[in-house]
């Protein structure tokens, strides 16, 4: 094995540090301390994220490092990858106190920890999970890129170069919309383990490129370009209902009474959200992020290769028991309002189907 295997702890450590130095916002949370109060958060996500993705083309463009390099050696990164995100599930579970009635196996896997922060809160655990997880998946989406345009130097395929531009969008946003992700789903209900801790040290940055990853090598399937439009329509029309639904709910989580997309947010006692995009379904963000996923899956332009489509069946299968599992925390947190609230929105996550 060669010393490839280390190079994701080398991204890891320069992504941690950058975390560290680099200017950032320091912004409240939906989530509060055991006194009451907000917990609170250094945001520069976006800063680090193009400051590490511009030295590793620096170090590329040198010479020091092949452009597609973590391509070729993607197996010794992803075996790096996972032994570190092994090491850091060990030590946030076995630092922190036993979750009463919980087997270890469990708290290995959910957590024990629900918001661990460290170095007096100038770094908070899940935002940095997500910050090297988006981080190391853009490294190797632009290697494996750049291995297809190697390969296939004389007619590289136009889709490649969409699924690059759409996955790099998605990552960019994401960070650029940090703050609102404070009060999303993770960071409020689950704890770190080894489902968040190993998920982003390897799953995140290595199966979300999965359709890179099995189509690299393939050659330009000919499509026309009308139907690469179609799948950008598709996949910007996904993100509008993904990240317009979380806007909205941060925005009502903030400030009830401020108006959302020129409209006056219209909620069950103050608490649950009825119309805008919470009014289509009970998770609309989730049907965007299957509708992104299909449309990355698709531009690629293999649809016969089972590969790209790993991704989407991924989300299918982490957001329906997700819904089911939110529905349960809703219904006890809201309980009789949250009955109402079902019957005037009969969906749960596709309008008029599911």
């Amino acid at each position: 094995m060669s010393f490839a295997v280390t190079w994701p702890a080398v991204v890891y450590a320069l992504v941690f540090a950058l975390h560290l130095v680099l200017p950032a916002r320091h912004v409240e949370g939906y989530v509060r301390d055991a006194g009451g109060k907000p917990l609170r958060y250094r945001l520069n996500g976006l800063l680090v994220f193009l400051a590490t993705v511009g030295a590793w083309a620096l170090v590329c463009r040198a010479g020091w490092l092949e452009w597609d390099a973590f391509f070729v050696h993607r197996w010794e990164l992803a075996a790096g990858a996972c032994v570190l995100g092994l090491l850091f599930t060990l030590f946030v579970v076995l630092r922190a106190p036993r979750v009463p009635g919980w087997s270890f196996g469990k708290e290995l896997y959910l957590g024990r920890a629900e918001q661990p922060q460290w170095l007096d809160a100038r770094v908070d655990a899940k935002m940095f999970l997500y910050l090297i997880g988006a981080v190391m998946l853009e490294l190797n989406l632009l290697s494996f890129g750049a291995h297809h345009l190697k390969v296939q130097a004389a007619a590289p395929s136009p889709g490649v170069y969409l699924y690059l531009a759409l996955f790099s969008f998605f990552l960019v946003e994401y960070l650029f919309f940090e703050r609102v992700h404070l009060y999303t789903y993770d960071f409020v209900a689950e704890r770190v383990g080894f489902k968040l801790g190993w998920g982003c040290f390897v799953f995140y940055p290595f199966f979300y490129a999965v359709g890179l990853w099995t189509t690299a090598e393939l050659p330009d399937p000919r499509w026309p370009a009308w139907a690469y439009a179609l799948i950008a329509v598709m996949f910007f029309g996904g993100w509008a209902l993904a990240r317009g639904a979380n806007l909205q709910k941060y925005w009502f989580k903030r400030d009830p009474t401020k108006k959302h997309f020129g409209i006056s947010p219209e909620a069950l006692d103050g608490r649950v959200l009825v119309n805008g995009f919470w009014g289509l379904s009970r998770h609309i963000n989730y049907l965007g992020e299957l509708l992104m996923s299909s449309a990355l899956a698709l531009s690629l332009g293999h649809p016969g290769v089972v590969g790209p489509w790993l991704y989407p069946l991924y989300y299918l299968a982490l957001l329906v028991p997700r819904q089911l599992d939110d529905d349960r925390r809703c219904a006890q947190k809201y309980g009789a309002l949250w009955d109402t609230y079902r019957a005037r929105v009969r969906w749960r996550i596709i309008p008029f189907i599911y």
